[in-house]
């Protein structure tokens, strides 16, 4: 073996060793090419990937910048209310009168002027631990349903928070204005007692923060959302499915994240996902912005590359195509005729031999193989037909002679009683029997010619066992045209008779039934005779002969017949209980033309 792997040469396997270098040339221009594209899509995507992370994360740092100034302004705007000197002295000072009612005035305008003048605030506002309160243009009340000391923003404002600011709500203490707003609050201290008695708040008008977000995107479907130190949503453009949670973001991941960016590695689903802290709310903003999208923007870099690629590409593939098609031509002929082997298409299996060398040897033996394998199949073909055919002639002269004998034997015993008049009618009877069976060579008849072949049987049984038997036949009319192998019902009935009806004490009652059930035929044969126990039930398909007046072959040479033309998922089911009857059910197929029996 050693000696065999020290030979073998690269060049043995083309013809030529000019052949040979340009095939090996191409190939490694390929190689090469197929490398250098490689390595350039994997830097032009880690390149593009980084510039959309440093530009995304300006983006929602920038967002986290406007949000942060926009915070500044209205803790300007809560400082202007709380320290301007009208709110507190209406609400500690105890100012009565013309003074009172001049200082209300003043504060409502300046709730109004803030309202009207800043699309932004839905809602501005003062209350006090005593129930007073101090509601935009004055118009607006508190709701009555709403205990303001379970309100989390409120009690914490009077807890001393400096800050309070909620996530998105919607605010219901306000009576009929029930919007998606962001709570502002702070705590307003009495001048006198240092105590806070009073919550300023200013509701910050949801639409805002999705102006914010929503003017600066990434790239298409890209979109910016905010959480709070928590994780609780403060905005997101997708917030009703969130909620009803038909979509989910990766708040953990975000929370726990140590860098200002990751990438989800969900295939061609990946995202990137941003992310600024503020340091003023503790918010984060998040920009998230799908990879596939990002990527898209590789391309005019990667234009270059892949137009240098596909032109050294082509020109190494032209030339290995050019030299190796020579090489390989009588290969492919080689493998088209393999093909048709396997489809069992020998006519047009052979190659013709070009060449002297190892592929014109390996074509000559193919040609050879071929013949060869065709002749034993033709062969196999013929002796399992005539094998079939045999078998299937074997099983037939089993049954007729058996039937044969048992009407036969009818007849010598009315006979010898004297009864010449039934002596004719079952004679005449068997001779149509006789006529029907000898002059029919064709594996298949119809059901009806089956179901008479079967009367006329029952007719000479019904004469010979008088009181002993009766019949009832019922077969669908629209399955009497239908194929069958014949003499399959009369060893059956025969059967029945010989050991069930026999040996009943009372008068037995066959009965022959066929019908039609999902696209197939099913014919029974039932009788009230003696029954078999599980024993026989199990044995019934053993062939056997251990019965009185029967071949004991019937049953199973039926149900070989049955199996070995149409398959095994054909053939008999019995079902039977001792001492109360048997039931033979013949499962078969319908649609079987005349001709499959000929060719059997």
């Amino acid at each position: 073996m050693w000696n065999d792997i020290k030979q073998f040469n690269i060049l043995s396997l083309f013809k030529s060793v000019r052949s040979a270098i340009l095939c090996l040339f191409s190939i490694l221009i390929v190689v090469t090419m197929i490398i250098f594209f490689l390595i350039s899509i994997n830097y032009t995507k880690k390149t593009v990937l980084e510039n959309s992370t440093d530009y995304a994360s300006r983006l929602v740092r920038q967002v986290n910048h406007d949000i942060d100034s926009y915070i500044d302004y209205m803790e300007n705007i809560s400082s202007l209310v709380i320290h301007g000197g009208d709110v507190q002295q209406y609400l500690f000072t105890g100012m009565m009168g013309k003074n009172k009612q001049e200082a209300y005035n003043r504060i409502l305008t300046q709730f109004r002027t803030v309202v009207e003048t800043r699309r932004d605030i839905s809602n501005i506002a003062v209350v006090t631990l005593d129930g007073q309160y101090i509601i935009n243009d004055g118009k607006d009340q508190l709701n009555k349903n709403i205990q303001l000391e379970n309100v989390e923003w409120y009690k914490e404002a009077l807890e001393g928070v400096d800050r309070i600011l909620t996530s998105s709500h919607v605010q219901n203490v306000i009576q009929n204005n029930y919007k998606w707003v962001i709570t502002f609050s702070r705590g307003i201290q009495n001048p006198e007692t240092k105590e806070i008695q009073a919550v300023f708040f200013i509701d910050l008008n949801y639409k805002i923060l999705k102006e914010l977000c929503e003017r600066n995107s990434l790239a298409k479907d890209s979109y910016v959302f905010i959480i709070d130190k928590s994780g609780q949503i403060i905005y997101h453009p997708k917030q009703q499915l969130l909620y009803n949670g038909l979509t989910t973001e990766k708040i953990a991941d975000v929370l726990t994240c140590e860098s200002d960016y990751f990438v989800t590695q969900e295939g061609e689903k990946s995202k990137l996902y941003t992310i600024s802290v503020s340091e003023k709310t503790g918010w984060r903003v998040i920009g998230v912005a799908a990879i596939s999208e990002l990527m898209k923007n590789k391309e005019e870099t990667q234009n270059l590359y892949i137009i240098t690629a596909v032109v050294l590409l082509c020109i190494a593939v032209i030339l290995a195509n050019f030299f190796t098609t020579a090489i390989a031509r009588p290969i492919k002929k080689l493998k088209d005729s393999m093909k048709e082997v396997e489809k069992g298409n020998f006519k047009n299996a052979g190659v013709v031999v070009r060449s002297g060398r190892e592929i014109g040897s390996l074509e000559n033996s193919f040609n050879v193989m071929t013949i060869k394998i065709q002749e034993l199949m033709e062969q196999i073909i013929y002796e399992q037909k005539q094998k079939r055919k045999s078998e299937l002639k074997a099983l037939r002269s089993q049954i007729n002679p058996h039937f044969l004998y048992n009407t036969l034997d009818s007849i010598i015993w009315m006979a010898e009683g004297g009864k010449n008049r039934e002596v004719v009618r079952m004679t005449s009877a068997l001779a149509k029997l006789l006529r029907q069976s000898i002059s029919n060579e064709e594996e298949l008849i119809s059901l009806e010619r089956e179901v008479d072949y079967v009367r006329n049987y029952l007719i000479i049984q019904k004469m010979r066992y008088k009181d002993k038997l009766e019949y009832e036949i019922e077969v669908d009319k629209k399955i009497q045209k239908e194929n069958i192998i014949n003499l399959i019902l009369q060893p059956l009935v025969e059967n029945a008779i010989y050991h069930g009806i026999k040996y009943k004490g009372a008068k037995g009652l066959i009965r022959i039934e066929g019908y039609e059930e999902k696209e197939k035929i099913l014919l029974k044969v039932i009788d009230n005779g003696i029954g078999m126990d599980e024993e026989t039930l199990q044995g019934i398909f053993y062939k056997s002969k251990d019965k009185e007046g029967s071949s004991g072959v019937g049953v199973y040479n039926v149900q070989t017949r049955i199996q070995l033309f149409y398959g095994a998922e054909y053939g008999l089911r019995f079902e039977s209980t001792f001492g109360e009857g048997t039931t033979v059910t013949i499962l078969l197929p319908k649609n079987v033309s005349a001709k499959e029996g000929n060719g059997a």
